[in-house]
């Protein structure tokens, strides 16, 4: 209760103090008293956990923050919160699920009842209700009314009969992703994609639709029709298909989450401020890099399992080169020029920042991070 009484001192808002559980190694420092409500049944854990101001916790639902870096004006109405986080205006709705190395950024949400884990979500992407989305990284769209959405019932197969998870789908990328102004994507509701699956901006799939194969042209209506009889024939789980097509999806993954950990270095580093702390940041790099890490453990099982002669290891050397060195390419240095010069003129906003990038601006910054990724894919 000591805690819970210092919070309160500070300005929190803490209704029904004697529902609020406050871990002995949480850093009430790192809890802002400024606009941070905290309903009954909140739980907060975790050495590395950051409240910033305006957060409201456990409004519809108990919730349990647990070493989650939370941005300013973030709501999380119920659930469970390990190792995530959530950027400006971020919002769970109750019965969320959010696992590791999960990032929302900036007014990304999701509805009820949603399970992720190893996800990003991008600027305003939504995701509906009862929805599992683990192992996926999804942008496009530039506002709250033109975003990239999934629809409720979703499934992300992120598990095969052969129980390897080298399964990550990519639903945009990273280098045009961070630009604020491609084509949304749509996921239809009562659907699925069976990962490891790359679509392009503005791809639509239709509700119902299980998505099995990549689409890397922009702006497709992808259908699968269904067969109007079912059919039996002979399986084997150990045949786990097209080795060289989950590999090269693997590879391509963990390339953008590269490139995504060189943008936050030296790209969302320079927005450090009340509202995007460094700790904030902190939390971004740690997240990024336990996402690298699973992927790359995954993608060993699976070629372990298919008896593969494929060596990952000169991968592995290659990303964490380029985490050190992203930011000597040569492209590097003229665009965050130009993030220096936008940010002396529109401050430390990020959003306000990278829209007003002109084509000419944006290209440059996708010519630096696609460089990245072409080097290790």
């Amino acid at each position: 209760m000591i805690k819970v009484e210092r919070l309160i001192k500070k300005g929190v808002k803490i209704a029904a103090p004697h529902s609020v559980e406050i871990g002995d190694e949480v850093n009430i420092d790192n809890i802002s008293g400024d606009g941070v409500t905290l309903y009954a049944g909140v739980k907060i854990f975790g050495a590395s956990t950051v409240i910033l101001k305006n957060c409201s916790i456990g409004y519809e639902a108990p919730a349990t923050i647990d070493n989650c870096q939370i941005g300013v004006n973030v709501k999380l109405a119920g659930g469970y919160f390990n190792n995530a986080v959530f950027l400006k205006k971020a919002s769970a709705g109750s019965g969320a699920h959010v696992r590791e190395a999960t990032i929302l950024e900036e007014e990304a949400s999701i509805a009820h009842t949603v399970g992720l884990k190893h996800t990003i979500l991008f600027p305003y992407v939504t995701l509906g209700s009862l929805i599992n989305f683990c192992d996926c990284f999804m942008a496009g769209g530039a506002s709250r009314k033109n975003h990239s959405e999934v629809g409720s019932s979703f499934i992300h197969f992120n598990y095969t009969p052969a129980q390897d998870k080298a399964t990550p789908s990519m639903f945009g990328d990273v280098a045009a992703g961070v630009m604020l102004n491609k084509s949304p994507i749509f996921l239809g509701g009562q659907g699925g994609v069976i990962g490891p699956c790359r679509l392009a901006f503005g791809t639509v799939t239709p509700a119902g639709t299980i998505c099995r194969k990549d689409e890397l042209e922009e702006n497709r209506l992808v259908i699968n029709a269904r067969a109007e009889k079912s059919v039996s024939i002979p399986y084997n789980k150990r045949i786990l298909g097209d080795v060289k097509r989950v590999i090269a999806n693997n590879v391509n993954y963990l390339a953008n989450l590269t490139a995504l950990y060189i943008w936050y270095k030296n790209i969302r580093a320079n927005f450090i401020s009340e509202e995007f702390t460094k700790q904030i940041l902190l939390g971004l790099l740690q997240k990024t890099d336990k996402a690298l890490s699973e992927r790359i453990k995954r993608l060993k099982d699976f070629l372990n399992n298919a008896n593969s002669f494929y060596d990952i290891t000169e991968i592995e050397d290659i990303i964490s080169e380029k985490k050190n060195t992203g930011d000597k390419i040569k492209d590097y240095e003229p665009f965050l020029k130009i993030i220096e010069e936008k940010i002396a003129t529109y401050g430390k906003d990020y959003i306000k920042v990278i829209k007003s990038l002109n084509e000419e601006e944006r290209q440059a910054g996708i010519l630096w991070l696609n460089k990245i990724v072409k080097d290790i894919a």
